[in-house]
């Protein structure tokens, strides 16, 4: 692959990483009420998610995706259902996981790992996006090296952005800000998923 080639790719994949969207949300989220780390484990399997959507689209399993449209809407609807209710739950509990440093525990990592994964996994439109990109860059005499780098630079890309956002959260001016105004930033994210959950699922 040429390195131009290969850079647009990047382009493309540090734009898409960037849009705002109930990834950030929830990655912010267990940034704040809980702790970088927790941020950085949601971040990681997000991007083995967003890794494995990219695996699969590669592999053409995708088309099929597309080729049963009841199948995609089905995940669309479990997708949006379980944004709203992490929504629900930030609203409910609003203030509550604003806890000092020393004490903050209240959720796992498995739990954080799961969010993160399930964020990007129930996410079919990301099968759809790259059908779309990689149909610009795959061909049928592709080696599996050039493959590996294709997947690779989706990856980290991913994961990369969401361990920047977990860790320049991890402290200062900012984070103290905003765990003092933990309850409204709970409310706000937790609006801002059940809005998202719920269009998604109505369409």
């Amino acid at each position: 692959m040429e390195l131009t080639t290969w850079l647009s790719l990047v382009a493309v994949c540090i734009l898409g990483a960037l849009s705002p969207g109930p990834s950030l949300a929830v990655i912010l989220r267990l940034s704040l009420t809980q702790s970088a780390k927790h941020g950085a484990v949601a971040a990681l399997t997000h991007g083995f998610g967003v890794g494995l959507w990219a695996l699969l689209t590669m592999q053409g399993l995708a088309v099929v995706m597309t080729a049963y449209p009841e199948l995609f809407n089905a995940i669309s609807i479990a997708g949006g259902l379980y944004l709203a209710w992490i929504g629900i739950k930030a609203i409910r509990y609003a203030g509550k996981n604003a806890l000092p440093e020393s004490k903050l525990a209240n959720m796992s990592l498995g739990q954080a790992a799961w969010d993160g994964l399930m964020i990007s996994m129930l996410n079919p439109k990301l099968a759809l996006f790259f059908l779309a990109l990689f149909s610009q860059f795959i061909h049928t005499d592709m080696d599996l090296s050039t493959q590996t780098l294709l997947w690779a630079t989706v990856l980290l890309i991913d994961s990369g952005w969401y361990l920047l956002v977990a860790f320049l959260l991890a402290g200062g001016p900012l984070l103290r800000w905003l765990r003092q105004h933990i309850k409204w930033v709970d409310r706000g994210m937790g609006s801002l998923l059940i809005g998202l959950g719920l269009r998604v699922v109505v369409g």
